[in-house]
């Protein structure tokens, strides 16, 4: 094999550290959502982004023969799209992989490469700022470096269908939604520490649930209609934890997580109006912060099989 190239197969298509060509820490570079807006020359099909610039976006694009430039954040993707050979050059280093269901793509923070890809594209891009990622390594007593591996079709299901569930995260319930992503964005970075760094991570186990007194805060919190008040960090820094160790102990006192929590008693909610009022299925939805019946619609029948109409016609 040459050298100078390196042919990830099927199975692993990874590609060596040294072979990244990485811009120096100081150099200014452009947010990872505008980065990709650029070379892709489009808007994504849907998108959810915080005021660092973290968020989800979900890609619909052309093929693709371009630079993309160094971002700000670190860009971890899950393909989502019908089966095809692609290529990437870093100088003279190339990785030729396989788009398919089950591989994860990472660009790290600083990283610059060519893009081949001959066909159009359906995938799933998280963008994590690094302070993130060295924030939840910090809170799970990770014992390694927080420096990403380049990745090129790397085959990683577990980390693809975290991702692939976040689309269920860019619309629908902004209150819930909102928590949602929270919780992914410490689960995802959990996993690249895991999964996708120079050494294996090392976490140390910790045990038991919330308080009966800061349970039932966190609880009072979640009732709570006001946006900010059902943040994870509000609610992680209320119990005086880290967003990690919050959403572990949370879901050891109630079996669920603060998502899952929410979500569950916003069914609840629905059940309870559609059942005792004779409000319309729009007004709920609205009511219960839906950002359209649609959602709530999409929403209702995923967690209970049935329409909300459906619903309240066998309930009475």
């Amino acid at each position: 094999m040459n050298k100078h190239i390196l042919r990830a197969s099927l199975e692993d298509a990874s590609l060596a550290p040294e072979a990244c060509q990485v811009t120096p820490a100081h150099a200014e570079r452009p947010p990872a959502g505008a980065e990709m807006a650029r070379v892709l020359g489009t808007t994504p099909f849907q998108m959810a982004l915080d005021s660092s610039g973290a968020g989800i976006a979900h890609w619909k694009h052309d093929p693709l023969h371009d630079v993309v430039a160094p971002m700000s954040h670190h860009v971890i993707m899950a393909y989502n799209g019908t089966v095809q050979r692609m290529e990437r050059r870093m100088g003279s280093a190339v990785a030729i992989g396989t788009f398919r269901p089950g591989v994860v793509i990472i660009i790290p923070e600083g990283s610059s490469s060519r893009w081949d890809i001959p066909k159009p594209v359906d995938v799933i891009q998280l963008y994590l700022p690094h302070a993130t990622l060295e924030r939840v390594a910090g809170e799970v007593d990770s014992a390694t470096s927080t420096d990403l591996l380049e990745r090129t079709a790397h085959p990683d299901p577990i980390t693809s269908r975290l991702l692939l569930t976040a689309t269920d995260a860019v619309v629908g319930n902004v209150v819930v939604d909102t928590l949602f992503r929270h919780q992914l964005m410490d689960l995802l970075a959990t996993r690249l520490l895991a999964a996708h760094v120079g050494a294996p991570s090392t976490f140390q186990p910790t045990r038991g649930g919330l308080s009966p007194v800061v349970l039932r805060r966190a609880i009072e919190r979640l009732h709570s209609d006001i946006d900010a008040d059902v943040s994870l960090a509000a609610l992680a820094s209320d119990a005086g934890l880290s967003r990690f160790h919050f959403c572990r102990a949370f879901k050891e006192s109630t079996g669920l997580s603060p998502h899952a929590w929410r979500r569950q008693q916003r069914l609840e909610e629905a059940k309870n109006m559609l059942r005792g009022t004779d409000a319309s299925v729009i007004s709920i939805a609205v009511a219960l912060g839906y950002s359209s019946q649609t959602a709530f619609a999409a929403a209702f029948r995923k967690l209970t099989g049935d329409t909300p109409s459906n619903w309240r016609r066998r309930a009475r």
